[in-house]
């Protein structure tokens, strides 16, 4: 193996080689040895990509605590050599589970060594060529979440973020529930020459009615029974900076008026005050209703529409981003592991299926819970459709091909005819609606046996009798 084969030693006898060491030179293989974490890091620049790490002596052990962060914020794969009377500690165990590819206990034979690192280095490789070929998906962060994806959709969606963060417009961002319409307008914000000011957001649906007038333009001391002094509103807080108006669509009707009054002239009075005051904020609105609906209904201002739709940008359903969904679950995936369960690798193959096959009414936003609640529930090494809330059934299965189905469905019914004729060719022939030859060509096919037809059926008493072609 050519590749050169990072040698760590926790404990060094001043510097020494070990006797493992020098023998596996011998073998061929590219050793870079190292007795700190700084060689380490160093070595690492050389192109490693797997990982020898000795533990021989009882004093590796109160090492470990600083080896796991170096250990598992590298992408080398790591195989270690362990001394038997170390395996027994649950520490070991534990340090061994969580963040190793393979181990050997020592002492161990040199075959068994190099196979191991042949073959840590083969996934290593596998893994590195994957992820090379893929492109990487398109991510736009925003604090604690992150619009993720990389199909169409997604890449029309950042390109739109991109092109109206270079203006002030007012910006309407429309979609179901969990699409992500706030990171949508906080990555406007912050893409925008407002992003070191401000960023408030409102929850028009969560302020109560007798309250959204003085939440949204504050009040003065005194003007009404509570209040002991000044409070600025959410618009003045926002002043030089972005407010984000979720779910306007809730906004009650007679407060329209007053917010529509703000967007066209620019200042506001707080409740029981005199004084206008000027505000400079962009406005971003988002709702998940049809609001030219809601307009013709009564429930919602034309004017306020108008004003606050001068651009308007759709939210895409996860359901429609199928190819998106993986990149989504492995990124809050490695975000959640960190933080609730580090021995978790990822997902199984039927968890998986089971994410692409679900119909996500909640979208992004149910995807994120789900998989932030297998990192807490999974008990295995990799989550499975029970950690994430889904029942092991032919609904999460991945769907049968029409040639399969179909096949299916002609082994039952044949089955079915035959049954029903107690084995007679003729008959089954005639309520299946073929030929004799036709019958026999699908038993052929199929490979149907009367035996496994009449099986734990009694004799046949009288009656007509079983054709005995269906033998030949």
């Amino acid at each position: 193996m050519a590749q050169p084969v990072l040698v760590l030693r926790l404990t060094s006898r001043n510097g020494q080689p070990c006797y493992y060491s020098e023998t596996l030179r011998k073998q061929g293989l590219n050793l870079v040895e190292c007795f700190d974490f700084g060689a380490a890091q160093d070595a690492m620049k050389a192109g490693c990509r797997v990982g020898l790490l000795i533990l021989n002596q009882q004093t590796d052990l109160h090492s470990l605590d600083k080896c796991e962060p170096f250990i598992s914020n590298n992408r080398i794969t790591w195989v270690a050599l362990v001394a038997q009377d170390l395996i027994s500690q649950p520490r070991m165990r534990s340090f061994i589970g969580e963040h190793l590819f393979n181990f050997i206990t020592l002492p161990a034979q040199l075959d068994h060594i190099v196979l191991t690192l042949r073959h840590a280095w083969g996934m290593a490789y596998l893994r590195d060529v994957s992820q090379e070929a893929l492109p990487p998906p398109q991510l736009l962060a925003d604090g604690d979440f992150a619009m993720v994806g990389k199909t169409p959709q997604m890449l029309q969606l950042f390109g739109q973020l991109q092109k109206v963060a270079r203006t002030d417009a007012s910006v309407l961002v429309t979609g179901p529930s969990g699409t992500g319409k706030e990171l949508a307008a906080l990555s406007i914000h912050r893409q925008s020459a407002r992003k070191n000011a401000p960023f408030v957001a409102v929850n028009c649906g969560a302020i109560a009615p007798q309250l959204f007038q003085s939440e949204l333009f504050g009040y003065e001391k005194g003007a009404f029974t509570g209040a002991g002094q000044r409070k600025i509103g959410r618009i003045e807080a926002a002043q030089g900076g972005t407010l984000f108006l979720d779910e306007i669509g809730d906004m009650p009707f007679d407060m329209q008026v007053n917010l529509l009054r703000f967007l066209q002239e620019k200042t506001i009075e707080r409740v029981g005050g005199t004084e206008s005051l000027e505000i400079d904020v962009r406005v971003i609105a988002a709702t998940h209703v049809d609001l030219s609906e809601a307009v013709r209904q009564g429930r919602f201002r034309e004017d306020l529409y108008y004003r606050i739709n001068v651009v308007c940008i759709s939210m895409p359903q996860l359901a429609d981003r199928g190819q998106d969904i993986e990149d989504i679950a492995k990124y809050y995936f490695k975000k959640f592991a960190v933080m609730h369960n580090r021995s978790l690798r990822g997902f199984s193959k039927a968890a998986m299926n089971a994410m692409l096959s679900h119909a996500w009414p909640g979208n992004v936003r149910e995807l994120v819970n789900r998989v932030q609640r297998a990192t807490v529930m999974a008990e295995g090494r990799f989550i499975q459709p029970e950690d994430l809330g889904f029942e092991r059934s032919s609904e999460q299965t991945p769907l049968m091909s029409l040639e399969d189905a179909r096949a299916a469905a002609e082994r039952t019914m044949i089955r079915r005819a035959l049954s029903q004729s107690r084995n007679q060719i003729s008959r089954a022939a005639t309520l299946l609606g073929v030929s004799r030859v036709t019958l026999y060509r699908l038993i052929e096919k199929y490979n149907i046996r009367p035996e496994v037809i009449a099986a734990g059926r009694p004799p046949f008493v009288g009656g007509p009798k079983p054709d005995l072609e269906l033998h030949k």
